[in-house]
């Protein structure tokens, strides 16, 4: 599921009751508090139509009444109700949160082990009752969140700008930059802070466990609007044609790469190679990673490139000749 329509799908759990709870309120009102625009508010209401119980029919699906000025929720559908959880849903929840606290900046620490904590003793309190002996799998001592993941939840959360030490792998450098949050998402089971970054001018994602140390301001958050529409800015790599670029041969062995790193494929050769190409930021950096494969990622170019691979290989053989 992609990080837009999981974000979706968890806005649309949260209107029911939100609705119940306000009604009548205005659509204006509603997206102010919701954090959404007044067009994404009805667009989730025109889909919450189509949702319900098994059956899909009248008195199944959940019903509503609004327009721009008042919105009202005339059947929830039974989505307003305590959930029951049979012993498989538990269980699997459980293995979610664990999973999920193990991401820094997804979620608070505490509250997570406090949700963890009622389900792990209700589905106890249940196996008891069922004559089954319980097993005690409360959590143990709390787990403390990350300083820096911590001061980026609250600045998301206050809407406060941030100043981040951060470090770039692909760069392979440390910098230092002031940006806007625009939300935490998660992308090939890591965490990222997707902000505006006012010094590249643009959204950019920040991998949790890179960031060095975060500063919350004591100034607002204010990405161009625009920039929160961006679903582009959650590609992982983009292509800067201000980089060099390289020309790779990766064998089939190695075929596996080019689900790791932002590699462009050009051509698939009779012998089961496959020649790629990939922008780097520093020929020091490239080198070292193409090297780290050995025989498996042969470089054609650039010429410097080249060169520095071969200076480098010759250098290590080198090193183990006078040992």
């Amino acid at each position: 599921m992609s990080v837009r329509l999981s974000s979706r799908l968890a806005r649309l759990l949260n209107m029911v009751p939100y609705f119940i709870a306000n009604p009548g309120i205005s659509a204006a009102e509603a997206a102010g508090e919701l954090g959404v625009t007044t067009k994404q508010l009805m667009d989730d209401l025109n889909q919450l139509w189509m949702c319900g119980l098994p059956g899909y029919g009248p008195g199944d699906l959940i019903d509503l009444s609004f327009s721009e000025e008042s919105i009202e929720v005339t059947f929830s559908a039974g989505i307003d109700r305590p959930l029951r959880l049979t012993s498989t849903e538990a269980t699997a929840l459980l293995v979610a949160l664990r999973s999920i606290l193990e991401m820094p900046g997804m979620v608070d620490p505490t509250a997570a082990q406090g949700a963890m904590a009622k389900i792990e003793s209700a589905a106890g309190a249940a196996a008891v009752r069922n004559g089954v002996k319980a097993t005690d799998t409360a959590t143990n001592a709390p787990r403390s969140e990350d300083p820096s993941a911590a001061t980026v939840r609250s600045a998301l959360a206050r809407s406060r700008a941030v100043r981040l030490v951060y470090y770039s792998a692909s760069r392979d450098a440390v910098s230092e930059r002031v940006v806007d949050p625009i939300r935490i998402v998660l992308v090939d089971n890591h965490s990222y802070l997707q902000a505006w970054c006012r010094q590249a001018e643009g959204v950019r994602l920040f991998r949790f466990d890179r960031i060095d140390e975060a500063v919350e301001l004591d100034e607002r958050s204010n990405p161009p609007a625009d920039a929160l529409e961006q679903d582009s800015a959650l590609d992982l790599f983009s292509d800067d044609p201000a980089l060099p670029l390289a020309r790779l041969k990766v064998e089939g062995s190695h075929g596996w790469v080019l689900d790791q790193y932002p590699m462009d494929q050009r051509a698939v050769h009779a012998d089961g190679s496959i020649e790629v190409t990939m922008r780097f930021a520093t020929l020091d950096w490239m080198t070292r990673l193409v090297l780290g494969f050995g025989s498996g990622i042969t470089v054609l170019g650039p010429a410097e490139l080249v060169a520095a691979v071969r200076d480098r290989a010759g250098a290590a053989l080198a090193s183990y000749g006078a040992v």
